[in-house]
């Protein structure tokens, strides 16, 4: 069993920084306790899903300060709307 956080989002028309961050934020997930992995896809929206070994993990990567910047900008420069959703993996299949 493990966690994943669901990111989905609409995009403003902005990039000022955007995929600098993107890869900056990237880099730091990779580097915490618990981080497990990532996929992403966009078209008309975004969809990021990160999976987690512990919500503690979670909790930590969300409290990061760096983290905390780039959420605060996403707000206010890159996203339209969002929404995030925290899912218990319980089992999973693959081909």
């Amino acid at each position: 069993m493990y966690y994943a956080v669901i990111f989905t989002s609409t995009r403003t028309e902005s990039e000022a920084g955007y995929a600098e961050t993107a890869i900056k934020m990237l880099e730091l997930a990779k580097a915490q306790t618990g981080f497990m992995g990532v996929e992403s896809a966009r078209n008309e929206i975004g969809i990021t899903v990160s999976y987690w070994e512990s919500l503690d993990a979670i909790q930590n990567w969300k409290a990061n300060m760096a983290h905390l910047e780039a959420q605060q900008k996403g707000r206010t420069a890159w996203y339209k709307s969002y929404k995030v959703r925290i899912a218990k993996v319980e089992r999973e299949y693959e081909f």
